[in-house]
């Protein structure tokens, strides 16, 4: 071999050992590399698990929370079943669903009208009548769950059943009146007030004890009549009428008769005491004419005679009497004699 040769195969060499150097360093770097990326990249999956148990916490805090509004009353159920109720506006909590649910009870005032009844009176007769009623769930725990039980915490369907329940009512309590105590010209005969106090009577313990719900108000809002009972109150009316015409008919006539009474004791009266003065009068009278007939007879005898003559004929002779007498008798002889001459006294001229 030559040495040129051996040159060559030792700087191959070279060259390979070279070569093997540099691909170890270049694995050393390497490795080097590794070794320092775990060390920057450690802290960042605590951070993010913090982050992530931050946000589930407050999705878990938010999902907790329960609005109560004003106005309203919120259930808790627990799996279904009511567990706990919350009255006071603000925020409640619970579990998370699906271990607890919150329900909104509405405790506004709420009116019913039970629609047009035909209903029978304790007389007999028939009326059609409508009422309302005022109510509102009570704002109570126990009432507030009785409500969820009855309807569902439905209000139509509760409306519904009141409804059905009012109109029960005013079939009973209208047969503790008659008609006239509902319908009737006079005001003071109305007894609405009553009627609607016992319709109130006879629902507002059973909607309580049965809903939850407090009657707060009961009123007629319509309050009609069919025609034959109409028919038969118009006949009423004026029998009631004719009544009370021929009682103040009979009232007048009675009182004109003590008037008439009381007129005719006083004109009796009267009479009477003016007779009584009369004879006075007429005493008095015929006391003053014997006096003076007797100063006449003591002045003039034939004068006397002569007026007691036409007394006479004044007392027996009235305008439709009738008397044939002789004239030349007393006491017509004045009347053809005439006044007798008077004689005159001694002493005097004639």
């Amino acid at each position: 071999m030559s040495q040129s040769s051996l040159h060559d195969h030792s700087h191959v060499g070279h060259e390979h050992a070279g070569h093997d150097h540099g691909h170890a360093g270049h694995h050393h770097g390497h490795h080097h590399h590794h070794h320092g990326g775990p060390e920057q990249a450690g802290p960042f999956p605590w951070r993010r698990m913090g982050w992530a148990a931050l946000l589930v916490a407050f999705a878990v805090a938010a999902a907790s929370l329960v609005q109560v509004r004003s106005g309203e009353a919120t259930v808790i159920t627990r799996f279904g079943n009511p567990v706990r109720v919350l009255l006071q506006p603000g925020l409640g909590w619970r579990w998370p669903a699906p271990f607890e649910a919150a329900i909104p009870v509405d405790l506004r005032l709420r009116t019913t009208s039970s629609g047009l009844q035909d209903v029978g009176t304790r007389d007999g007769l028939r009326i059609i009548v409508q009422a309302y009623v005022a109510w509102q769930v009570q704002g109570d725990p126990d009432n507030v769950q009785r409500f969820m039980r009855a309807v569902q915490n439905q209000p139509d369907e509760a409306a519904r059943q009141i409804r059905t329940f009012v109109g029960s009512a005013l079939e009973t309590t209208a047969a503790s009146f008659d008609l006239a105590n509902l319908v009737n010209t006079d005001a003071s005969q109305v007894r609405i007030a009553d009627f609607e106090a016992q319709l109130r009577q006879q629902i507002e313990q059973q909607l309580l004890t049965t809903y939850g719900v407090r009657v707060l108000q009961v009123g007629i809002e319509r309050l009609t009549l069919p025609s034959v009972t109409l028919t038969a109150t118009v006949d009423r009316m004026r029998a009631e009428r004719e009544t009370i015409a021929t009682e103040r008919t009979a009232i007048g006539k009675r009182e004109a008769a003590q008037i008439r009474s009381a007129a005719e004791r006083d004109a009796r009266i009267l009479q009477a005491d003016a007779t009584v003065k009369a004879a006075d009068i007429e005493a008095q009278s015929r006391v003053e004419a014997a006096q003076i007939y007797g100063r006449a007879y003591a002045g003039s005898p034939q004068l006397y005679n002569l007026l007691r003559s036409l007394d006479t004929l004044g007392t027996i002779v009235s305008p439709s009497t009738k008397l044939v007498l002789r004239t030349d008798s007393a006491p017509f002889r004045v009347l053809v004699d005439g006044p007798p001459s008077v004689e005159p006294k001694a002493g005097t001229q004639p």
